[in-house]
């Protein structure tokens, strides 16, 4: 059963500058750069019928598109660090996508997640990196920086465990554009896929 989750794709000049961060942290192993993304709501291992519910009620999601800036660097776990990652500049629009998913997936009765809506992108999970390695590395990079992007759609995922996570797969996804220009940015693999898991 694929374990799913809404997110944001990165597109390649952003997923390039991320690259750039990789190295010089003992311990790192790096997210391989077709795999960055910004989780918006995490949902876990569900059965068909529910992925068929969550994916018809994110049909009505309709919000704009918005601009982002990928901004610093930071690390989950402050006494013994297990992930850095890319933060991102305050943006009201991404917070009200992720707000309109969560309470969708409440509704529905997927467990809501205990940890407060944090958005970044992860470089690497850290295997025994010490605290002071790693805000050595942090204090290196927080000047990281983006050109602002366009966000233009939302997706849903699947990923199998893995060590590192992914391979990641886009089983739908969204446009936010207000309207309903969903069939024209819709990914070719069907939502039916999930089934063949």
């Amino acid at each position: 059963m694929p374990r799913l989750f809404t997110a944001l794709e990165i597109p390649r000049d952003a997923a390039l500058s991320l690259s750039l961060l990789r190295g010089g942290l003992p311990g790192a192993r790096w997210i391989d750069v077709e795999n960055y993304h910004m989780t918006l709501r995490f949902i876990g291992d569900v059965e068909g019928h529910v992925a068929d519910e969550i994916a018809n009620a994110l049909d009505r999601v309709r919000r704009p598109s918005f601009s982002l800036t990928l901004s610093g660097v930071g690390a989950f776990g402050s006494k013994k660090p297990h992930s850095v990652y890319a933060g991102t500049k305050a943006s009201p629009d991404l917070n009200a996508l992720q707000g309109e998913i969560d309470r969708i997936c409440q509704r529905l009765g997927v467990s809501s997640d205990p940890r407060k809506f944090t958005p970044h992108v992860t470089l690497a999970r850290l295997r025994n990196s010490s605290p002071a390695e790693v805000a050595k590395y942090l204090s290196a990079r927080g000047n990281f920086l983006t050109a602002p992007f366009r966000v233009g759609r939302f997706v849903l995922m699947s990923s199998r465990e893995s060590v590192g996570g992914g391979p990641y797969i886009i089983e739908e996804a969204w446009p936010l554009t207000g309207g309903d220009a969903r069939a024209a940015t819709a990914p070719d693999v069907g939502w039916n896929a999930l089934r063949t898991f």
